[in-house]
C-alpha cells in the first residue's frame, strides 16, 4: 500500500525551457544562444552547483566569465530563472487534496537560486511537507543516495512511496531503490496511476 507520495518538481509540477535563458543571454555575451549550451555543458559548473559544492556569487561569477559578459549578481539571478513558465502541469486543487492524505515529498535536481525564485513565484509548492533537493543533499539524480534521503524523509519502506519524474534514468534509478515509479507523461496519466494503485484524493 502507499503511503507517501513523491514528485520530481521541473518537467512534473513546473514547466521549464531552457532556450529562454540562452535567448535571453543571446547579445550580452558575445557566444549566440545555440552555443551557451555546448559551452557551459563543456564544464562542470551546473553540476558543481546543483550539488551544493559552490556558493551562488561563485557560481554567478565562473558563469559570467565563461561566456565573457558583465551582469550583475542580481541581474543574473533574474535572467538565469526565466525558464520557468507560468502555469503548472499539476493543479494546486490536486496537491492539496494529496496533502490531506499522504505525505508529500518535493525530490528535484536543482540549484539554490531556481529554487528561491520557485517559492516565490508558485505557491503550490507549500504543499509539500518536505523538499529534497540536490544542492542540499549533495547528490544528483540518480544517485541511490538522493533517492535514500526521499524514503527517510517520507517515513515509509521504499516500496510503500509512489514517485513520478519526467526523466526515465530517474524513474528508473528510483525503481533500483525499490520505490514504486513511473515516468510522467501528464495530468490525466498521473491520475490514471495513481486511482491504479488506490490513491485518493
Amino acid at each position: 500500500m502507499i503511503k507517501s507520495l513523491i514528485f520530481d518538481l521541473g518537467g512534473v509540477i513546473v514547466p521549464f525551457d531552457f532556450k529562454r535563458a540562452y535567448r535571453a543571454l543571446d547579445g550580452l555575451s558575445p557566444y549566440r544562444a545555440e552555443e551557451i549550451p555546448k559551452r557551459v555543458g563543456s564544464t562542470d559548473l551546473v553540476t558543481r552547483f546543483e550539488t551544493g559544492q559552490i556558493a551562488p556569487e561563485a557560481f554567478v561569477r565562473e558563469l559570467t566569465a565563461l561566456l565573457e559578459m558583465e551582469l550583475s549578481f542580481e541581474e543574473f539571478r533574474e535572467l538565469w530563472s526565466c525558464i520557468f513558465l507560468p502555469h503548472t502541469l499539476i493543479p494546486d486543487t490536486l496537491l492539496g487534496a494529496l496533502r490531506e492524505r499522504y505525505p508529500l515529498v518535493l525530490l528535484s535536481n536543482t540549484n539554490v537560486l531556481h529554487f528561491e525564485m520557485i517559492l516565490e513565484t508558485y505557491p503550490l509548492i507549500g504543499h509539500f511537507h518536505h523538499h529534497v533537493l540536490s544542492y542540499c543533499v549533495g547528490a544528483l539524480k540518480p544517485s541511490p543516495r538522493i533517492y535514500e534521503e526521499a524514503i527517510a524523509r517520507a517515513g515509509c519502506r521504499a516500496e510503500e512511496c509512489f514517485f513520478t519524474d519526467d526523466i526515465a534514468a530517474y524513474v528508473e534509478g528510483a525503481r533500483l531503490q525499490g520505490i514504486d515509479a513511473v515516468q510522467f507523461r501528464g495530468l490525466d496519466a498521473l491520475q490514471d496511476d495513481l486511482k491504479a494503485r488506490g490513491i485518493e484524493w
